[in-house]
C-alpha cells in the first residue's frame, strides 16, 4: 500500500476522533468506509445524470460496444 499525506480540517479531525470512540472503530476504517461510500455515490451520480441516456463512463453506444464481440 502506498503511503499518502492528507490534510484534514480540525473539525473533521475532531469528528473523526469522536466517532472513532463512539463507534469503537479505528480511524482508518472510518475514513476508508467514508471514501468507499463517497466514490459509490459519485459513480452513481455520474452514470445517472447523463441527459443523452448513454453512460458517462464510455462514449460508445450499446451496438458499438458489442460490435465484434464473440460470445
Amino acid at each position: 500500500m502506498e503511503k499518502q499525506d492528507f490534510t484534514l480540517s480540525s473539525a473533521n479531525i475532531q469528528d473523526l476522533t469522536s466517532f472513532s470512540e463512539i463507534l469503537k472503530k479505528d480511524k482508518n476504517t472510518i475514513v476508508n468506509e467514508a471514501l468507499e461510500e463517497y466514490f459509490a455515490n459519485k459513480q452513481e451520480e455520474i452514470l445517472g445524470n447523463d441527459p443523452t441516456g448513454e453512460s458517462a463512463m464510455t462514449n460508445l453506444s450499446y451496438d458499438e460496444f458489442w460490435d465484434d464481440v464473440d460470445v
